[in-house]
């Protein structure tokens, strides 16, 4: 059975993600920097729950020795991210801390668990708005919004994501953008863009990749998309 890891898990595309997972058969481990809320969500899709926040080290180190001593990981998902329009340095630091070194600092955790598995993957969360080919093409949605620190972060992780895949080549890593979506990223509902199970399929298909799928690339519903 495929155990995944699921980080920001407890709402939006990190939950619906879990839910998809998890019905599909993975032994998915929700993580969230709020253990209650972690466990409740768990309970109802059907999951572990792991405290995990993003960005403590402690956390972190502490959320895979669990894992670790309960099974061992196959499938890492990093999920967990925020969102500003503010350009205010202090908040940019936040963003940069969550969105960038997050994934540094769990994905440094998780890699000695994923190199035992057989079929070891990693699927990093990024967005159109990081694209540079995609900002500057007139006819593409990213090209139509100025998000100058979310959007960095985003061009940060695809970075990430093209760095790993080069020095972990025993390791499946892709970015994927999962579409415009109604969730709550950013602190406010957004009644606008698709349901939140669509833009998870593309998520779950990128997740469960075989050892012979793609490795280094950017992912959208209908292939790759330009970095």
């Amino acid at each position: 059975m495929t155990t995944t890891l699921v980080t920001g898990a407890t709402r939006g595309l990190g939950k619906e993600t879990a839910r998809q997972l998890a019905a599909a058969g993975h032994t998915v481990w929700v993580g969230a920097r709020d253990e209650a809320a972690g466990r409740a969500v768990a309970a109802e899709i059907g999951a572990r729950a792991v405290r995990l926040d993003v960005t403590d080290d402690a956390s972190v180190a502490a959320a895979l020795a669990r894992i670790e001593a309960e099974g061992g990981l196959d499938v890492l998902i990093n999920n967990a991210g925020i969102a500003t329009f503010s350009v205010d340095p202090a908040e940019a630091l936040r963003v940069l801390d969550t969105n960038v070194v997050g994934i540094l600092r769990v994905t440094e955790a998780a890699l000695p668990l994923l190199r035992r598995s057989a079929n070891p993957v990693i699927v990093n969360l990024s967005s159109a708005l990081g694209s540079f080919w995609a900002t500057h093409q007139p006819d593409h949605p990213a090209s139509q919004l100025s998000t100058i620190v979310y959007g960095a972060s985003k061009a940060a992780v695809s970075m990430l994501t093209t760095q790993y895949a080069r020095a972990v080549p025993d390791v499946r890593i892709n970015a994927v953008e999962p579409g415009y979506t109604a969730t709550e990223l950013g602190g406010q509902p957004n009644p606008h863009g698709r349901p939140v199970e669509v833009s998870a399929r593309t998520v779950v298909r990128v997740a469960t990749i075989g050892p012979d799928g793609p490795t280094g690339t950017f992912q959208q519903d209908d292939g790759e998309l330009g970095w």
